[in-house]
């Protein structure tokens, strides 16, 4: 598991969203966001380029780490 951290989340819709973004990224799979840490935990299916993600979450309006 992958961990990357996640900025401007306040409720679940927040964390469907985020999800939702990180999923749809290809090789990326058995996203977990958790709210109160404000971190992501995810799965690659093979290597995923970080700037993928962050354009993901920023694209979904939250800021990644």
């Amino acid at each position: 598991m992958k961990t990357i951290r996640i900025e401007g989340m306040s409720c679940q819709h927040c964390v469907m969203a985020v999800t939702k973004a990180l999923s749809g990224v290809a090789g990326v799979r058995n996203v977990k966001v958790d709210l109160a840490r404000g971190e992501a935990t995810y799965e690659e299916e093979r290597p995923v380029d970080i700037e993928l993600l962050r354009e993901a979450v920023r694209k979904a309006g939250y800021k990644a780490g």
